[in-house]
């Protein structure tokens, strides 16, 4: 059974130019206190690059991010590499 995000897919999340238009891996991922989601690939960014789209969007990019749909809130998720397992890590 595949794994789903309790948010409405029209929610806003963040990433980068290089996971949209580059196809950069997604290797980094952080649910907020507030709810919002963060999605980063291996690259150093800057404010000008980051990039706001829909959740049901960056699925379509990386349909791999339903494997932590259910991430806890204050919490992250790291993977190596596309092809590694993901790695769940509390926020201290």
């Amino acid at each position: 059974m595949t794994k789903r995000f309790k948010e409405n897919l029209n929610t806003v999340v963040f990433t980068s130019k290089y996971v949209i238009y580059e196809n950069s891996p997604i290797v980094y991922v952080s649910h907020h206190a507030d709810g919002i989601w963060e999605f980063w690939g291996n690259e150093k960014i800057d404010e000008s690059e980051i990039v706001v789209v829909s959740l049901s969007q960056l699925i379509g990019i990386e349909p791999a991010i339903l494997d932590i749909a259910d991430l806890p809130i204050e919490f992250s998720a790291v993977r190596e590499s596309k092809d590694k397992p993901w790695t769940i890590v509390a926020k201290n």
